[in-house]
């Protein structure tokens, strides 16, 4: 069954609205309960994040290191929707100002996978690492 625009924006604003403000639940009730979340790069952070539990995790991770999402764009696919973000953050001398785009595959009305595309891994790496939240 073909995804809508509609659904895939819903889906899309929950996941974000959810991260934006640590509202778990909203961003839970968009998540298929085996859905993945991959991430480049060798921080904190980085690699895959298996099962509903894990994603929100993650995000609550971001959120304790105090990234500031802001949305440029929702793109639509086929069967996904993706979020075009810059996401930013300081920690003391440290600075975080990424691109992002979150790909998220949709499966029968839920997000089933989520690919993160960063534009400087090497700033990830930098910034999300042990020991600082």
């Amino acid at each position: 069954m073909k995804t809508t625009e509609e659904t895939k924006e819903q889906l899309a604003t929950q996941f974000l609205t959810g991260l934006k403000n640590r509202d778990w639940q909203l961003m839970r009730s968009a998540l298929a309960d085996n859905v993945t979340w991959t991430l480049p790069g060798t921080s904190l952070l980085s690699g895959p994040a298996i099962g509903a539990e894990a994603v929100i995790k993650r995000a609550n991770q971001l959120r304790d290191f105090g990234v500031m999402l802001k949305l440029n764009h929702i793109l639509y696919g086929l069967d996904s929707v993706a979020l075009s973000l810059h996401n930013t953050a300081s920690r003391g001398d440290l600075l975080l100002d990424e691109q992002v785009a979150i790909v998220c595959d949709i499966v029968d009305g839920k997000i089933s996978r989520i690919v993160t595309h960063l534009s400087d891994v090497e700033g990830i790496n930098n910034f999300f690492v042990d020991g600082v939240i």
